[in-house]
């Protein structure tokens, strides 16, 4: 029964791949299928002029027929080249233009999706699957179509051509044909099971190396380097374990077709000169073109036999790319999505609650207003909920009851483009994308010219340091800024956000890992930045959020206090609590 619906479900894959792929490279499909056919001609003619060289070869008095035979070969082989020039060549236009199409979709598709699809995702795995999985599809799709067309055609030819040659001895050979595809089935049984634990471990060599990448001064602080090189050693041993065991599998097509034909030639041969399966009016090159039209039948029956194995194995890619296609969008743009409306950028949470897929609440009956113009700070303990209350602003979730307003508009009814072009974030692990200062800092806003990246970089406390760089400017930031201190890193983010210009700022922690020097110049900075907007600040340090316009407290979901920090002050509640326990005591105005 599994056995059958895993037949099912790779029949429906592949006849979705073919017709998703096929019409937008039918062009290329039919010129390579065309050269196919001729090929396949070609070879059934190589076959059939065999009889013709060799009763040529024997009549010593017709040099004309010679001449005429030797012209025949020499087009046929000419022929049977130009078209395969053109097969190998228009095949490969479609199959390279089918991975990078199907590696676009996939990326596509993947940035079409919320954080939580990332949350369980690992990036190895990702990876994997848009470059493996791209490959995958082409592999089957041309093994279908080189098997069906080429193949298969060309098998059909020269068992025509055995068949008229010599009617009673194909009939034998052929019997050998269903021993072969019995054999193959066996070997199939084997294939998807090894190729999925291939896959499993392709994707644990690309965890180990990203992670030796990213971690590097963790690996080497805890001397990691024998616990890493086991990990790779082992995934590498399980990948090259696995890739022999396949090649053992396709390879045993080989003998096995080997064995058999060499059993059908050597009977045909013996029988031949039996009267009773062998005609005795047949000429030497009727029997000879015969022999030759089976010898070459054995080269495309192997790779016919074969090509379910092939297909079997690149199913395993398939599947992976389907998988992420076909996972569903948790955070999708309304169909008729609409502009923000203009307004000054007040945030409100209406009776909003979320959780997790399968998790505990984290938000309950929220109702709290983010003022226009000014800047809220939200405090509280670790988990209480706050980094939520962000994620739930930008949209990277959507609440599960309630609704969040802009200027008065839900947001799921607003266009993704209206809601990011509102906004600018500046987070506590701040990410910079491979390239050079300008590159990063221009990315908050389109066609920025080079004055206002000046700007907006002096804005940031970042202009400085920048002009004391190799390139200043040019130079180049490395791997997610590791050329970069935390606290230059940081003021790129923030020249970033002024550069976007946002009516709303958004800022998660942003202080929390700097030294007293890098704060003070972030905070600077970051003092500018808020100025006239609607910012909405998340921090552990309350000193860096004590002249807040409001402070709401947030602990287990809920708001719990909001008011200025003197109005807290004067409540014996859970800011004060927090405020005795990072200043003893004392007050700070």
């Amino acid at each position: 029964m599994l056995k059958r619906l895993t037949a099912t479900i790779n029949s429906k894959m592949i006849v979705r791949l073919l017709r998703e792929n096929f019409r937008l490279q039918s062009f290329n499909y039919s010129i390579a299928m065309t050269a196919m056919v001729v090929i396949a001609a070609t070879t059934a003619l190589t076959a059939w002029i065999m009889g013709d060289i060799i009763d040529s070869m024997t009549d010593t008095e017709s040099r004309g027929r010679v001449f005429a035979v030797a012209g025949a070969v020499a087009l046929i082989f000419f022929t049977k080249g130009l078209a395969t020039y053109i097969q190998v060549v228009s095949l490969s236009r479609a199959g390279n233009s089918i991975v990078a199409a199907q590696q676009r979709k996939l990326y596509n598709r993947i940035l079409e999706h919320g954080v939580s699809f990332f949350n369980t995702s690992t990036s190895s795995d990702l990876l994997m699957r848009v470059t493996y999985s791209a490959q995958s599809a082409r592999t089957v799709i041309d093994t279908i179509v080189v098997g069906f067309v080429r193949d298969l055609l060309t098998l059909i030819g020269l068992i025509v051509v055995m068949i008229y040659q010599q009617p009673i001895l194909s009939l034998f050979s052929l019997v050998f044909g269903p021993i072969a595809i019995l054999g193959v089935r066996r070997i199939l049984t084997y294939v998807r099971k090894i190729m999925e634990a291939e896959m499993a471990s392709m994707a644990e060599i690309i965890r180990v190396i990203q992670e030796t990448s990213i971690g590097i001064r963790v690996v080497k602080a805890f001397a990691l380097e024998n616990q890493m090189a086991t990990r790779m050693n082992d995934a590498v041993g399980a990948v090259e374990s696995r890739a022999n065991a396949i090649a053992r599998l396709e390879a045993a097509t080989s003998p096995l077709m080997e064995t058999l034909s060499g059993f059908a030639i050597a009977a045909v041969v013996a029988l031949s000169a039996i009267s009773f399966f062998g005609d005795s009016s047949s000429s030497p090159g009727e029997l000879m073109s015969f022999i030759t039209a089976l010898l070459m039948a054995y080269e495309p029956a192997k790779r016919l036999a074969r090509m379910r194995v092939t297909i079997e194995a690149g199913m395993i890619g398939v599947g992976l790319m389907y998988q992420i296609l076909d996972t569903p969008i948790a955070v999708q743009e309304a169909e008729d999505a609409v502009p923000l409306p203009e307004g000054p950028g007040e945030v409100t949470f209406k009776n909003v609650s979320f959780q997790y897929e399968n998790g505990n609440p984290l938000l309950s009956d929220m109702n709290v207003a983010f003022e226009a113009g000014k800047t809220t700070a939200l405090v509280g303990p670790s988990g209480g909920g706050k980094s939520t209350i962000i994620n739930l602003i930008l949209r990277l979730y959507d609440p599960v009851e309630g609704c969040i307003e802009i200027d008065g508009c839900d947001l799921r009814k607003a266009s993704f483009e209206a809601l990011r072009d509102r906004m600018a974030f500046v987070g506590q692990d701040t990410f910079l994308f491979g390239g050079t200062l300008k590159k990063n800092i221009a990315l908050g806003r389109k066609n920025a010219t080079d004055e206002e990246i000046i700007e907006a970089s002096k804005a940031a406390n970042a202009h400085d340091f920048i002009q004391s760089m190799p390139q200043q400017y040019d130079t180049d930031v490395g791997e997610n800024g590791g050329n970069l201190s935390g606290g230059q890193r940081q003021r790129i983010a923030i020249a970033r956000a002024i550069l976007r210009d946002s009516p709303i700022l958004i800022l998660d922690e942003a202080t929390s890992a700097l030294d007293s020097e890098a704060e003070f110049l972030v905070n600077e900075a970051l003092q500018r930045l808020s100025k006239g907007r609607t910012t909405i600040v998340i921090a552990h340090r309350l000193s860096t959020i004590l002249h807040a316009d409001k402070i709401v407290v947030i602990d287990k979901g809920k708001v719990v206090e909001q008011g200025t920090q003197s109005e807290l002050l004067s409540q014996n509640g859970l800011f004060l609590a927090l405020y005795n326990r990072q200043f003893n005591g004392s007050r700070h105005e």
